[in-house]
């Protein structure tokens, strides 16, 4: 099966970041969102990130104009194109959602069309329930999703060596280094990196020291790019409070319980840099 057509669910940051990589690589993409503002809000940071490109001269602007040319704008999912080859649903973390976005799927589009999951930590298992689970992969991207060469592949239980083949080649097509991973709550990625991140919260919480002291020492002392605290307000803090309670609620564990000031935090609407406010201020 050779895949050409490319449909991507949501047009979030991760949305339109999978979109962009694989319009560089001269895909048909169709990104898909709710309703005509959300898409011509994704389509408007879609292109400010392409123009920001050119800038940096990562791309030209013909490749820029081309990359434009190979998206397709869909409102609803009921416009899907059926014989779509693969369908990457990137919405936000909510098991429930992204189950129902898949039935509905399931009714209409092609049977050998694959279904892949953007999640960051839900069970790639648990959400082929919901329709096709031969066919069904985890396709973890990183952000941002055009920088990033990483991408988590996840196997659910019923996962095809076929299907996992086409997505590790697909993977590698886009010039990304794709990784299996077998599917635990967190993966690999957010099983380490959050409870690094909750442990530094912790720090916060306890006094142990300021923010931007722990910080400093992260990426003194260890080398980090960026502090934990900063990462996690790039993140965005609801994202990460909803990791820490997949891996809570997976392993029944204690050391995965989220810190209380990150559940007040949350409470309170100090999300990150996409609100103005988190652990800094925006």
């Amino acid at each position: 099966m050779s895949i050409k057509n490319i449909t991507v669910i949501g047009g979030g940051t991760m949305g339109i970041g999978i979109a962009t990589v694989f319009a560089l690589k001269n895909f048909n993409v169709s990104l898909v969102e709710l309703d005509e503002m959300k898409i011509n809000s994704a389509i408007k940071n879609l292109t400010s990130s392409l123009d920001r490109m050119v800038k940096k001269e990562t791309i030209t602007l013909e490749k820029r104009n081309e990359a434009l040319s190979n998206i397709a704008q869909v409102i609803g999912l009921d416009k899907i194109d059926k014989n779509t080859e693969l369908i990457i649903e990137a919405v936000y973390e909510n098991k429930d959602v992204k189950i129902s976005i898949f039935k509905q799927l399931e009714s209409f589009v092609n049977p050998n069309c694959i279904f892949a999951s953007n999640t960051s930590s839900i069970s790639i298992t648990e959400l082929s329930t919901a329709c096709r689970p031969e066919k069904f992969i985890g396709m973890h991207f990183m952000n941002p999703v055009p920088l990033m060469k990483l991408v988590e592949i996840i196997r659910g239980y019923s996962t095809s060596d076929e299907t996992y083949n086409l997505i590790k080649d697909l993977t590698l097509i886009l010039e990304k280094t794709p990784v299996e991973v077998k599917d635990y709550p967190g993966f690999i990625s957010n099983r380490i990196l959050l409870p690094m991140i909750n442990e530094a919260i912790y720090c916060l919480y306890e006094g142990v020291a300021k923010a931007d002291e722990i910080d400093t020492v992260m990426k003194l002392g260890m080398n980090h790019p960026m502090g934990p605290l900063t990462l996690a307000d790039f993140i965005g803090l609801d994202v990460c409070l909803s990791i820490m309670e997949v891996l809570y609620n997976g392993f029944n564990d204690s050391k995965y319980r989220p810190c209380p000031l990150l559940k007040k935090m949350v409470a309170a609407n100090k999300l990150g840099r996409k609100t103005g406010e988190g652990f800094f201020k925006y």
